[in-house]
């Protein structure tokens, strides 16, 4: 039996984040975290890209655009913070439903790193706070990820 599993090992390769900028007082946090866990691993500053667009609804669109450009892996980042009409589930199906169909359709690692919460304390606990970085969690999956596919090719 073999079996295999993804390390959280440097690349050599590009990485892009693709942040959200709207709620910034959450993705600046989430986008430190993923740096720093980047970092952690030994993936130098300059092989990191970090893509702002203007909230979480436009990450999809530009995750289609950037993926023929030559990264290993890209990490989408974004907060949506229920208010008080509709709009925060319309923006989270479409959001997720985005990223979902190009995570099947990609040839590199994508992951979901766009916080759904029903405030700001709970985004800012996810943040960096008692709920730690989801940031710098889903850099460490995207590493993973990398490394597991490098295995099976």
């Amino acid at each position: 039996m073999t079996t295999f599993s993804g390390h959280y090992s440097a690349t050599q390769d590009k990485i892009a984040i693709i942040a959200g900028r709207f709620n910034n007082v959450v993705t600046d946090k989430l986008v430190a975290g993923a740096e720093d866990a980047l970092s952690r691993h030994g993936v130098d500053a300059d092989k990191i890209d970090v893509i702002w667009v203007p909230g979480a609804f436009e990450i999809p669109a530009i995750v289609k655009l950037v993926a023929s450009k030559g990264y290993a892996g890209i990490i989408t980042l974004g907060a949506v913070i229920r208010g008080e009409t509709s709009h925060f589930d319309y923006v989270c199906n479409e959001v997720a439903k985005g990223i979902g169909a190009l995570t099947m359709q990609l040839d590199q690692p994508l992951v979901f790193g766009v916080l759904t919460c029903d405030n700001l304390e709970q985004a800012m606990q996810r943040a960096g706070g008692k709920g730690g970085n989801k940031g710098f969690d889903v850099a460490n999956d995207v590493l993973e990820l990398i490394d597991l596919r490098q295995q099976l090719a």
